[in-house]
């Protein structure tokens, strides 16, 4: 009788079809990436995921904190978070291989009522190891992308089965936060959605406080142990993660950018934005366009824009 392949060379058989940027499977929430992924891609505002990879590994920097994972480990991320990321490939013949599950708060909060999950320390996210229970429900989710008429069915069923192990895990308290309405991190969610939608605008720190019902400092606090920023570095990251956006798209000039961003002066933008991408802005915006516009074989691609990967 022919062996069956294990659950991590059969999700890396059925991903081998993805491409190198964000690949839709066919299932709700789910996507898949392979191959050499450009770095600029990795930078991105990351929104809450469970990432597992199936090959290779990755290093995300959030903040001031630095985490490298694989397929003996995965990543889980409870809030909208400004990263940078890195693929490393497994070697020749063996690309980066990785899928993700976009979190969604309600299947999470349905779970808590039935099973709570421990509270925890606050953090936004964290890497935890891999386990054959959660790895073979992976799996399962993933073999529907060559079942397409069993999706609507069978999808939600493994769908909640991930995050179920997800919230029994070490780092459940991670995606617990994602359901959680009266609570600090909460709070700091709420703040984080105001930061994105008005990040070029000055950061009323006391007035973001006041309104999630906390002193300043309490604010600071929970904010730092939730992000591993402070909102004014937050902040910061937005500001530079769309001014390259814009750079790329080649709308204007990097001081005029500068101003559109928030920065009220373009030489501090220029130190910044250098200090951050390792390139001023023009230089790294030129080299990003050439990456998008001239394949690895030399040839003109046909352009696949600035959309970050966030996977």
């Amino acid at each position: 009788m022919m062996r069956s392949m294990d659950p991590l060379t059969e999700m890396r058989s059925l991903t081998a079809r993805a491409e190198n940027r964000r690949t839709e499977t066919g299932i709700p929430r789910v996507a898949m990436v392979r191959g050499k992924v450009p770095e600029h891609e990795l930078a991105a505002v990351y929104e809450p995921m469970v990432n597992l990879i199936l090959q290779g590994g990755k290093t995300m920097t959030i903040g001031e904190r630095t985490l490298r994972y694989d397929p003996a480990t995965y990543f889980v991320m409870s809030v909208d978070l400004p990263a940078v990321g890195h693929v490393h490939q497994a070697g020749p013949g063996r690309p980066y291989l990785a899928v993700s599950l976009t979190v969604d708060a309600n299947l999470v909060s349905e779970l808590l009522e039935a099973a709570p999950s421990k509270p925890g320390k606050g953090e936004g996210f964290a890497v935890a190891p891999m386990t054959p229970a959660l790895l073979d429900a992976w799996c399962r989710l993933l073999r529907l992308m060559n079942q397409p008429g069993e999706v609507a069915v069978l999808a939600p069923l493994y769908e909640k089965e991930i995050l179920f192990r997800v919230l029994q895990g070490p780092q459940g308290h991670v995606l617990r936060d994602v359901a959680l309405r009266d609570s600090a991190s909460a709070g700091v969610r709420q703040a984080i959605q105001w930061i994105r939608t008005h990040y070029s605008q000055p950061l009323p720190i006391r007035e973001l406080a006041r309104r999630v019902n906390m002193s300043e400092s309490a604010f600071h606090k929970h904010f730092k142990s939730l992000t591993s920023m402070s909102p004014l570095q937050f902040q910061k990251r937005l500001r530079l993660m769309q001014a390259r956006s814009l750079l790329i798209r080649n709308v204007a000039t990097a001081s005029a950018v500068a101003f559109d961003v928030g920065y009220e002066s373009s030489t501090q933008f220029n130190r910044e934005y250098s200090r951050f991408f390792g390139k001023p802005p023009a230089t790294d915006a030129r080299d990003v366009r050439d990456a998008l516009h001239v394949g690895r074989d030399g040839r003109r691609s046909a352009g696949r824009g600035s959309q970050p990967l966030k996977l």
